[in-house]
């Protein structure tokens, strides 16, 4: 469930619920920065984000340099975007937020 590519009509929709987030040049993902006071806020962000993420099985391409971390998701089973990277991109909204 969830794991159906989307098709462009579908993407900008839900796009247009993800504040925040933008779609990767290619197409093909969904990205956003978070910018944290430290590297330790910036780390306990990641590591909840993990919790969730291996809970939905569903996993970031994601990098860390200091206090900032990037986070691009799509479904590499799918070859794209689906339901689930916008499902995950709200788990980590929620994170960020509180």
């Amino acid at each position: 469930m969830g794991r159906e590519r989307l098709d462009k009509q579908a993407i900008e929709a839900a796009l247009a619920n993800a504040a925040g987030w933008t779609l990767a040049e290619d197409g093909g993902a969904i990205t956003r920065t978070f910018t944290f006071r430290n590297f330790s806020e910036a780390f306990a962000f990641m590591a909840r984000v993990a919790l969730a993420a291996e809970k939905m099985d569903h996993h970031p391409d994601w990098s860390n340099v200091y206090k900032t971390v990037d986070i691009r998701l799509n479904t590499h089973d799918a070859g794209g975007l689906t339901q689930l990277d916008f499902d995950l991109a709200k788990k980590i909204d929620r994170i960020f937020g509180g």
